[in-house]
């Protein structure tokens, strides 16, 4: 359920609009708290000065239809003001009505729901036959409610940051950015604070769209939870969210507290493939292979590394106490998982949101494992390599010592909005180019510290700009 300070703020970022009659949708409405936000401004004639409101509110759940009928009956007694429940499944009635171009709704307000849609289901079947390829409620009830707006309509949605990254909502993204300008995005910066009630643990963010409208600027702003008493805005040009050159369409979120001295100084231009470097997830899905998985190593296997066994830049193997196994069978059945002995950069897939940082990179060189002829990286790992072999150790540590920076870790978080460091995002990253990358390598391995001030220096006067 929406918490009243949230559909309060929701309801605050639509525009000024003296339209004669709003047509309000609400795509599953619960107990009305956002219509009634809605509606409440409306009746303080804060900004928006229609002479009628006319509302659907969509609502599947019966329990949640009881709730809001007196909800809404109670703005009845509010000049020309009139509502329809629609009792039933949005995704199958917004989807025949926009196969009949059935729509004109001025606003639109809606926290829809967050489940995933099967690719065999109904829902992506009816969907796909109206060009809307999605993989998830909330993306589906954001491109319907967008298809059923009039130009100029303004909708204002909760939803998971998810779709920001990542190559399962490409088709979602394509879709918004293509129908609607982006006007703001707020950010929660705590992940378990704007629905702590319901113990709610994904990052959400609050996003305005205008229906057709030409895009410009973007405003951003952030609060650490729904009381918004620390709330902070800028406004950013339109490239800084979506690159241009960006060819996954990747939705940035900067943030109004962040300096842009890092960006500033330093823009690294390179891609994975123009350093000659590749990134993989690992391949040992440990469920699969338990025949050939051991607690402790033994005779005929080799290390199998976790990301429990990287501490910082030193590891930690093998684990005693660890409650899954540090070695992998080495044989004709597994040989096609292994990596042969070398240098490699890893970096965890997955992360607490509230850790200091998104990315944690480590580092293997031989001389942790003397005498092992391959590893096995379990599939919680991101693994960095040349042709599914190991990395000259300075290029492995330069890799390592950049990913560790916190301008990757702002650049990182601006479009990354859940808990995973999936590969897909690291090979979408930019990176210094490779004689920058060994140099910074060779630095470390001199035992030069380098500060952020320091690398930075040290990559603008390495990067020759050749990769």
């Amino acid at each position: 359920m929406t918490p009243q300070s949230i559909a309060d703020f929701m309801a605050s970022l639509f525009p000024p609009s003296a339209l004669d009659t709003c047509r309000l949708l609400d795509a599953g409405a619960g107990r009305g708290a956002l219509s009634c936000a809605f509606l409440e401004r409306w009746e303080r004639r804060d900004g928006l000065t229609f002479n009628a409101v006319e509302l659907e509110a969509f609502e599947l759940d019966p329990r949640m239809r009881s709730a809001l009928l007196p909800a809404l009956a109670e703005h009845s007694a509010h000049g020309q003001f009139r509502f329809q429940i629609v009792a039933g499944d949005f995704v199958l009635l917004a989807t025949q009505r926009c196969a009949v171009a059935d729509g004109g709704f001025t606003h639109a307000i809606l926290n829809p729901p967050y489940k995933k849609i099967s690719s065999a289901s109904r829902h992506r079947h009816i969907l796909r036959q109206i060009g809307i390829e999605t993989v998830n409620l909330y993306t589906a009830f954001v491109a319907l409610t967008l298809e059923l707006m009039a130009p100029g309509g303004q909708l204002v949605a909760i939803i998971p940051r998810s779709f920001c990254n990542g190559p399962y909502y490409r088709p979602f993204r394509d879709y918004v950015l293509a129908r609607a300008a982006i006007r703001r995005v707020h950010l929660f910066q705590t992940r378990n604070k704007a629905f702590k009630k319901d113990k709610v643990l994904q990052e959400n963010v609050i996003i305005h769209l205008e229906r057709a409208g030409r895009q410009g600027d973007v405003i951003v702003s952030t609060s650490r939870d729904d009381a918004f008493d620390d709330l902070l805005a800028n406004t950013f040009p339109f490239e800084q969210i979506v690159s241009p050159v960006d060819p996954e369409r990747f939705i940035h979120v900067p943030t109004a507290q962040e300096t842009t001295g890092h960006e500033q100084a330093y823009t690294p231009q390179h891609g994975l493939a123009e350093i000659g470097v590749a990134v993989s997830t690992g391949p040992v899905v440990d469920f699969r292979t338990r025949e050939n998985l051991r607690d402790m190593p033994e005779d005929g296997c080799v290390p199998l590394l976790y990301p429990a066994h990287f501490a910082g830049q030193t590891i930690e193997w093998p684990k005693l106490g660890h409650k899954k196994p540090n070695a992998i069978v080495n044989s004709p059945a597994t040989e096609k998982m292994l990596y042969p002995a070398g240098c490699y950069c890893v970096v965890r897939r997955f992360s607490s949101k509230e850790e200091k940082r998104r990315i944690v990179a480590g580092i293997i060189t031989p001389e942790a494992f003397p005498g092992v002829s391959s590893y096995g990286f379990e599939n919680h790992l991101n693994v960095f390599h040349e042709s599914r072999h190991g990395l000259p150790e300075a290029l492995a540590r330069g890799l390592a010592a950049f990913l560790n920076t916190e301008a990757v870790d702002e650049a990182f978080r601006r479009f990354n909005g859940h808990t995973q460091v999936n590969a897909t995002d690291l090979r979408n990253m930019k990176y210094p180019s490779r004689s920058a990358l060994i140099a910074i390598g060779e630095a470390t391995m001199r035992g030069e510290k380098l500060t952020p001030a320091a690398l930075t220096k040290f990559l603008e006067a390495s990067d020759d700009g050749r990769g």
